[in-house]
């Protein structure tokens, strides 16, 4: 296995995803010599797909670094929507900006700041959040999540599995005993919670889809 699906799966996943042609594809390429951690194949176009069913008028981000997800999200509503973003490193923040110049993605816009400090600071409301930084923080940003969320809007959270540690003890590391206790507590929140409806997908890296239940 490698990560959270058999090997098998997963190459035969990503063999049925056509490549990315422009920015994506230069992109991923750039993310993938410079080792910066992009959704995966397989999640990226989960999200394309979802985006493309929620027809979301403003999305907040998460975790910006080089600005693929944010751009993928837009290119999926041809651009017709206003996407914050919340990244804390200063290089990614200056290599974000400068795909979002280049390429012409001027509806895109990036907070700078530790994600739980910016996230207090927002009144605004999204129709859809999604959660790609701090992993050991996702229980930590539920609350001002599910505050900026809007009445119908979804929350998306990638990494949810981490590399499969989360729902297999044989597979933690030590050192990241303290990411797994806090994205096992997310996931038994969303879970729990009964104002929510949560689905856990075990594809890429793990996702969680949640959203409020629908009041009668």
């Amino acid at each position: 296995m490698n990560g959270i699906t058999y090997d098998y799966m997963e190459d035969y996943i990503r063999g049925l995803l056509p490549e990315n042609s422009g920015v994506l594809n230069e992109l991923r390429s750039f993310a993938e010599k410079k080792n910066v951690p992009i959704v995966q194949k397989e999640t990226a176009r989960f999200l394309e797909l979802m985006v493309s069913i929620q027809k979301p008028r403003k999305i907040l981000e998460l975790g910006t670094a080089i600005g693929y997800s944010a751009i993928l999200m837009s290119e999926a509503l041809n651009n017709k929507v206003d996407i914050t973003s919340i990244e804390r490193d200063t290089n990614m923040i200056a290599e974000a900006e400068k795909n979002f110049a280049k390429y012409g993605f001027d509806n895109i816009n990036i907070l700078q700041g530790d994600a739980l400090e910016v996230l207090e600071n927002l009144n605004e409301k999204y129709d859809l959040i999604f959660m790609d930084a701090g992993k050991g923080h996702y229980n930590h940003f539920l609350p001002n999540c599910l505050r900026l969320l809007s009445e119908e809007g979804i929350i998306i959270a990638d990494n949810v599995l981490f590399r499969g540690m989360v729902a297999n003890n044989d597979l933690l590391k030590r050192r990241k005993i303290t990411i797994v206790k806090r994205m096992r507590k997310y996931l038994e929140e969303v879970n729990a919670d009964s104002d929510l409806i949560t689905s856990v997908i075990p594809m890429g890296d793990g996702i969680a889809v949640t959203r409020r239940r629908l009041k009668l």
